[in-house]
């Protein structure tokens, strides 16, 4: 369609990655208007864990909006907030003795990610927030000040301040720890870094090049701000919702988080939604004084509930999640072991997961080629050098295999073409 070049800003990405104009979709699949099929391993950037138009949600949302439920409601209290909160209290929060308030902010993780540091500021009386390189929390203001990314940090026009940026897991080495630096830093009144109001943290850094902190770092990541009273708060956003396996992704460490921030697939069918939650100590907001006019978005929380009482009520999907991420796992490495010659690398942990190609030129042929062979997946990190895998955690073990066959072809088909893989390997043929 002409439109889109007509009138359609320039900031537009993803349409130039995929340009399609895409008219249905349906769990892990999306055609476009001349009826071409494309397997999903975007998924809204995280935000469709559970598929596109997943007919459990489908199903309460059209009967929700046939018998007019209400849709907005600023902060009022509806029979659908109450539900979705009941459902979060009784079978996400209390199964793991999890004590949190819950705060609706504006729709957008970056609006969460701004009233979490808002509240941690204004509870410690403390201004800087220490965040971590490859962060990646948001474009508005306050969030892109704690974001790494250059290109992203370039466009904001003004000096973006209020944060100290440490190193995190591995950036530095895999043998040194940045925590012990942290610590070091905090201690020394000479160091420069005055008294932070809290820590921001992604277990696995989605944006930053799917980069995953360990279990170890992120215990005494936990330990050193309880040292030095310092509020940690676990960015969720993309990582949570059962990514890695677990609804949140900080469940395997065992940390306990003062502030969360959750968005994207919180709200199951992928419509706008975000929360914090917050230690109930910590509920110091007075009335008003943080809002937003779509705080209130009852078609969120109905769709909502039903990704908590469906997929969370035992813990079979969550076993699931991690199944599939095993069978990912085994098959990257495989293709890595083939094609990568030393040179490619595997990240990530559950069903968040990429390649690590070093070269950003080579992981966009490799995604383009896979574009072309009818899979939507995107590269991510510093230099778009690695290929993320992010397909809905429902996907088929046919669509799944399917997609990471289509991923190898390109692998094998771009690596040849500039002789990362020895001639031998060449012709190998995905099982």
């Amino acid at each position: 369609m002409k439109i889109f070049e007509e009138i359609e800003s320039e900031v537009q990405s993803y349409a130039r990655s995929f340009p399609r104009v895409f008219n249905r979709a349906k769990g892990e699949l999306m055609w476009d208007e001349e009826g071409n099929a494309y397997l999903d391993f975007l998924a809204g950037a995280g935000t469709l864990n559970y598929g596109h138009n997943n007919p459990v949600f489908k199903d309460v949302l059209l009967d929700y909006i046939q018998n007019d439920g209400i849709t907005h409601s600023l902060d009022m209290h509806t029979k659908a907030k109450g539900e979705f909160l009941q459902a979060l209290s009784d079978k996400i929060l209390k199964p793991r003795n999890m004590e949190y308030v819950v705060q609706f902010t504006g729709p957008t993780g970056s609006n969460a990610v701004e009233a979490a540091m808002k509240i941690a500021r204004n509870v410690t009386g403390q201004q800087n927030i220490v965040t971590f390189t490859n962060g990646f929390h948001g474009v508005s203001l306050g969030s892109l000040a704690v974001t790494g990314n250059s290109h992203h940090r370039d466009a904001a026009g003004v000096s973006l301040n209020g944060a100290h940026r440490m190193p995190y897991d591995g950036y530095l080495g895999d043998n040194i720890d940045t925590i012990e630096y942290l610590d070091k830093v905090l201690s020394d009144s000479s160091s420069g870094v005055n008294s932070p109001a809290a820590v921001i943290v992604e277990t696995v850094q989605g944006e930053g090049g799917v980069n995953v902190a360990s279990i170890e770092w992120l215990q005494h990541l936990q330990a050193v701000c309880r040292k030095h009273q310092i509020l940690l708060i676990v960015d969720d956003i993309q990582a949570g919702c059962g990514r890695t396996g677990d609804f949140f992704s900080f469940e395997e460490a065992g940390i306990e988080p003062d502030i969360i921030t959750l968005s994207k697939s919180f709200s199951g069918y992928g419509l706008p939604f975000a929360v914090v939650l917050m230690k109930p100590e910590l509920d110091t907001w007075k009335p008003g004084e943080h809002n937003g006019t779509f705080r209130g978005h009852n078609l969120a929380f109905v769709a909502a509930k039903a990704a908590i009482d469906h997929y969370w009520s035992d813990n079979q999907f969550s076993e699931e999640t991690k199944r599939k991420g095993r069978y990912i796992s085994e098959r990257l490495e495989n293709i890595v072991n083939l094609y990568g010659e030393g040179n490619f690398t595997t990240k990530g942990r559950g069903m968040f997961q990429g390649i690590n190609c070093v070269d950003g030129e080579i992981a966009g042929k490799i995604t383009s080629n896979a574009f072309r062979k009818g899979l939507l997946i995107e590269t991510s990190g510093a230099d778009d050098q690695v290929i993320k895998l992010l397909c809905p955690l429902t996907i088929s073990d046919d669509n799944l295999k399917k997609g990471i066959d289509i991923v190898e072809a390109a692998v094998k088909e771009e690596c040849a073409k500039v002789n990362v893989i020895p001639e031998e390997k060449i012709y190998f043929s995905a099982a």
